[in-house]
């Protein structure tokens, strides 16, 4: 199951157990279930605080749990948890083991204060990149709290749970047989969710705080940047971000980006907020932004209010809200999301495997879902509203020599039908005839670009006719004080690296705007 270089990784790992507990395997006479045993066999050889039985009576079958000796906490996964979740299998071991994790206090004790009945059953697939973050959350719960039960489980190995479940789209969380949510989530997320009085707790934390020199909304490169800038000049900055890393968490493939030959996006959103932390930054994660009220005279505090109610003051502001993927906004999107209509052909492919799909989108995130797709599913069709595919030349080259993709250009969809709560079909009208045609399929893949995150600053930010941010070659905005950066700007061309360039920029003119102010009284 592991080469040796991968075995030596983990021996490595797991010299930091230092309780022990046992892997209880439920096993079968399948493929898969001999694998898992290899697999846990190799565990439990490299640590004398772990062991494995083999005698599990858990009705799904392979699965293994983690168990401490006298303890009622329960954590299972169902299937082989390789691939992105190879890592959460790691964290799982050390936890269980006794290792801490790398989590706030606080948010430690407010796991273990949860009172109730949670039993968590969270699907994933192998090829998904934000599977990782929840299932790790929800098995830190696990660990942490003997009222939380979590079962992981792979999508690939219990196909029949997951039709008859309707599972079309992973991250899929049950709670206590209901669903719970879908797509990423952070462990903060989760917490706030079950603990209903979190969130005016935390609003009264942040209404506390004093007033920063520069505060950032939004934690995707340009808020990264601009926060380190802003803390290497040694002033009080502060971050206040939906997610730290932005658009990044949902991106496969990052290979273009300066000096780092090849990552991926959640290792890079890691990445960027570990910088962030290690500068002294005040990160307040998992916070909207609702409204900007500029600063009454100059030198003044700029405030900005946040979701749950508290009201956030700096001496100077910079927006790097990022922005979102686009909806296509035909009738049946909403209805059949997560239903057959995804956004993510990395995360939620493998799950139409063998059946029909289309991408909605002909620019270079469409061309590169319909390839990734075709190698899956049995066959994709690609619509494009243009009259030629805006991809790079050679994804167009790759894409026509699929031999299980259609084509369409100049076509407009106009609906995504469904039956029985799933999609079922997608209807284009063709630009040139007006000719109407319908589509049968499973999936729909919504791949037509982005929409900047600033419908909370119409009125106060001047703003173009696409919502972008109207900034100077120095990052200004229109009001003194609040500056801004990254693809929620004018700025041309959306790219990881430039944001963070122009995220730096910013912090430079705030920079320079503070020094120039009236000395205080």
């Amino acid at each position: 199951m592991l080469d040796q270089a991968l075995k030596n990784q983990l021996a490595a790992y797991l010299q930091r157990v230092t309780q022990p507990f046992e892997l209880v395997a439920s096993l079968d006479d399948s493929q898969t279930s001999r694998e898992m045993q290899e697999l846990l066999e190799t565990i439990a050889g490299l640590s004398a605080h772990i062991t494995l039985r083999t005698d599990g009576q858990d009705a799904r079958r392979p699965s293994f749990a983690l168990q401490r000796p006298g303890s009622d906490h329960q954590l299972r996964f169902a299937g082989l948890p390789l691939g992105h979740e190879f890592t959460s299998l790691v964290l799982a071991l050390l936890w269980t083991g006794g290792h801490p994790p790398k989590v706030e206090p606080e948010l430690i004790e407010q796991i273990q204060a949860l009172d109730g009945d949670f039993a968590f059953e969270v699907y994933m697939s192998l090829s998904c990149h934000n599977c990782p973050d929840v299932v790790q959350a929800l098995s830190l719960m696990a660990i942490l709290n003997p009222k939380v039960k979590t079962t992981v489980i792979e999508g690939g190995a219990f196909k029949a749970e997951v039709e008859a479940r309707e599972v079309m789209a992973v991250p899929m969380v049950f709670l206590n047989g209901e669903v719970f949510g879908s797509g990423r989530m952070l462990l903060e997320e989760i917490v706030a969710k079950l603990d209903t009085g979190s969130a005016a707790r935390e609003a009264a934390k942040l209404d506390e705080k004093a007033p920063y020199d520069m505060l950032v909304v939004g934690g995707g490169p340009a808020g990264a940047a601009a926060a380190v800038y802003a803390a290497r000049k040694g002033i009080r900055t502060g971050v206040a971000a939906e997610r730290m890393g932005g658009q990044t968490n949902d991106t496969m493939a990052i290979e273009n980006y300066i000096s780092v030959l090849e990552t991926d996006g959640p290792k890079f959103a890691a990445a960027i907020e570990a910088q962030v932390r290690h500068y002294g930054v005040d990160v307040m994660n998992l916070q909207q932004a609702t409204a900007l009220i500029p600063a009454e005279s100059e030198g003044g505090l700029v405030q900005v209010k946040l979701a749950n109610g508290a009201t956030l003051k700096a001496r100077s502001v910079v927006l790097s809200t990022g922005a979102r993927w686009r909806n296509v906004n035909v009738p049946g999107e909403q209805e059949y999301k997560n239903k057959g209509v995804a956004y993510c052909p990395h995360c939620d492919g493998p799950l139409f495997k063998g059946k029909r799909v289309a991408v909605i989108g002909g620019g270079n995130s469409g061309v590169e879902a319909a390839i990734d797709l075709a190698g899956i599913v049995a066959h994709v069709t690609l619509i494009e509203f243009a009259d030629q595919l805006k991809a790079d030349a050679v994804l167009v080259a790759k894409l026509k020599s699929l031999p299980n993709v259609t084509i369409h250009v100049n076509a407009q969809t106009t609906e995504i039908t469904g039956a029985d709560g799933k999609v079922n079909g997608i209807k284009f009208k063709d630009r040139v005839s007006g000719d109407e045609h319908l589509v049968p399929l499973e999936g729909v893949f919504v791949q037509i670009g982005l929409v900047p995150n600033t419908e909370w600053l119409k009125g106060t930010v001047e703003l173009s006719r696409f919502g972008e941010i109207v900034v100077d070659a120095k990052g200004h905005t229109n009001v003194p004080g609040v500056f801004a950066a990254g693809d929620c700007t004018t700025v041309p061309y959306k790219q990881i690296v430039i944001a963070a360039g122009e995220g730096a920029k910013a912090a430079l003119s705030a920079f320079d705007h503070l020094i120039r102010l009236p000395a205080a009284a």
